[in-house]
């Protein structure tokens, strides 16, 4: 059976994935992000557990550009212990702001999806009911795939 696309719900379809693909590229973008700041941490926590086996009057040389200033151990490691503190805070922000982008995926899939039954309650007929207490849609649908020419896959567990 093929129902007619109305141009409306076409162009809705088409800026709800757009929605999805910025969203999903952003994700990516803040797992990269996380794990470049988790590098800059571990290596900040090597650093200072190799300056913390040193004799506490050493003096130690903090490279800084081109060239090296001699600064005391202590010095060196608060800056090190900072630069930890700053990296886990970064961390933080980024997981929430991923988890957000996740959820507003998740949303947008959803709409999407409402939209789909909107349009003269379609429900295919090869997907059983929604089981009630196994999440929004159901336990069966994973998630809904676009083509270019307006068709839709869906996943099925």
């Amino acid at each position: 059976m093929v129902v007619p696309v109305d141009l409306e719900l076409k162009k809705a379809f088409t800026e709800l994935e757009a929605k999805v693909i910025d969203t999903q590229q952003k994700v990516k973008l803040a797992d990269t992000q996380i794990e470049q700041i988790n590098r800059t941490k571990k290596h900040a926590h090597l650093t200072d557990t190799e300056i913390m086996t040193l004799v506490d009057e050493t003096n130690v040389y903090e490279g800084v550009g081109r060239m090296f200033i001699l600064q005391s151990k202590e010095v060196i490691n608060s800056q090190l212990v900072e630069k930890q503190k700053i990296a886990e805070e970064k961390i933080k922000e980024l997981q929430q702001k991923k988890s957000y982008l996740e959820w507003s995926v998740k949303e947008a899939e959803g709409n999407i999806w409402e939209m789909l039954m909107a349009v003269g309650n379609l429900q295919p007929s090869f997907l059983p009911p929604p089981i009630p207490g196994k999440g929004r849609w159901g336990a069966h649908v994973e998630k809904l795939l676009f083509c270019p020419d307006g068709l839709f896959i869906w996943m099925i567990s």
